[in-house]
């Protein structure tokens, strides 16, 4: 049994009763974003590299690697949640198949090659915040959720440096930085090839977007259909229960 420091606790994965992730209510406890964003991301069946960037405690890695035998990196700056990473891969018995960095994503050239990787995924910061006094009171989640330690370039130019070309890039966001995250993959020559917009009930605003580039990709965008988490009672709709429960 791996150890637990503080208020962590392990979880069930989702539906996956044989596997386990540590969470803790005031580091890090993975959200649905991760949840889509493992689901929307291609991966190859049988072998191949795959990145994970701003990986946490490692949850997407984790979801990944019950659709793909192809070996899984996981890149966490912060101390703390690479450790929770590497303690539930651990707890999973992953480690011939998932391995986690800890370290800064803008400086993984002498750690991780060059186009090395077949998909890169990524579940950045959300929110560009440059005073403190619009940072969360808790370290752990103002780094997580604020461009504190990277801004979305610094994501995307970490992507397009380590995604091999014709490689794919898949990224989770707010629908806010759609324009602001299409002209930075263009730039890094990251092609927009899909793009799913996420919405928390009928008649409500997108929240979310779900996004995936190519790289060295020619023009050819797909809007997919948009997905609807809960319905009007607050239960799931059959897509969200799908994606969430491991039946899709």
């Amino acid at each position: 049994m791996v150890p637990l420091y503080g208020d962590e606790r392990i979880d069930y994965l989702l539906a996956e009763e044989y596997m386990h992730i540590i969470q803790s209510p005031s580091v890090f406890s993975f959200s649905l974003d991760a949840v889509l964003l493992a689901h929307f991301a291609y991966v190859p069946i049988k072998k191949g590299n795959i990145l994970d960037l701003c990986t946490g405690n490692g949850v997407i890695p984790l979801l990944l690697s019950r659709r793909t035998n192809a070996g899984l990196v996981g890149v966490e700056i912060q101390e703390r949640l690479a450790d929770m990473a590497k303690r539930s891969i651990a707890l999973n018995d992953m480690g011939d198949q998932i391995s986690i960095i800890q370290g800064d994503l803008r400086d993984m050239k002498s750690r991780l090659h060059h186009s090395a990787f077949d998909v890169v995924t990524c579940n950045p910061p959300y929110f560009p915040t440059p005073e403190k006094t619009e940072h969360n009171k808790n370290k752990h989640l103002t780094i997580a959720r604020h461009e504190v330690y990277c801004t979305l370039e610094d994501v995307v130019k970490a992507c397009k440096l380590h995604v091999r070309p014709g490689g794919k890039v898949a990224m989770v966001h707010r629908p806010g930085r759609l324009v602001d995250i299409m002209e930075l993959f263009r730039s890094y020559r990251l092609e927009p090839k899909r793009l799913q917009f996420v919405y928390p009930k009928y008649g409500r605003d997108a929240n979310m977007i779900l996004i995936e580039g190519v790289r060295d990709g020619k023009a050819d965008l797909k809007i997919l259909p948009p997905l609807y988490i809960y319905r009007d009672d607050n239960t799931y709709t059959k897509e969200a229960e799908g994606i969430i429960y491991g039946r899709q």
